[in-house]
């Protein structure tokens, strides 16, 4: 994480394995009243190695769903929400749609220019992301272009 990067900004969903381990420290957390030791996740976990747990931890750390108190034994803390905005989603903010359809766009002139039929695969992937990323109106406006497209190649 760089110097103006904070933790909001570095939160990303928890894995599987990660949200079993979080799961894990939270329950030990609430029966003991202090964390577990990475021996004890390893264990509680069936893990084969502390290097795991370590690896996991850290992670998470960096992901911004767990916090370390000074470096001392015992010392996680689960970060109970991180920030919901910050999570990484696969949906478009209205700048960031304008820019996309701006680059698919630019895309099709150059195939339409170029009458490249290697970049008529290209488009396809192109109109196919818009749609996963929930972009549908976008991505039936260049539907028409791309038919007409793969006509003119044929």
């Amino acid at each position: 994480m760089n110097e103006k990067q904070t933790a909001s900004e570095t939160t990303l969903r928890p894995t599987k394995k990660q949200r079993e381990l979080l799961q894990y420290i939270q329950q030990f957390i609430g029966e003991h009243g202090y964390s577990p030791s990475y021996r004890e996740i390893m264990n509680g976990l069936q893990y084969t190695s502390v290097a795991t747990v370590a690896l996991h931890v850290s992670n998470l750390i960096k992901r911004g769903h767990l916090r370390k108190r000074d470096r001392s034994a015992r010392s996680l803390e689960v970060v109970d929400n991180p920030e919901p905005a910050a999570l990484m989603t696969n949906q478009v903010a209205p700048g960031e749609e304008k820019w996309l359809v701006e680059k698919v766009e630019h895309a099709f002139r150059q195939v339409e220019q170029a009458g490249d039929a290697e970049g008529l695969d290209n488009l396809y992937v192109l109109v196919g992301a818009l749609k996963v990323l929930g972009l549908e109106g976008a991505a039936q406006s260049f539907v028409a272009r791309l038919s007409a497209l793969k006509s003119a190649a044929e």
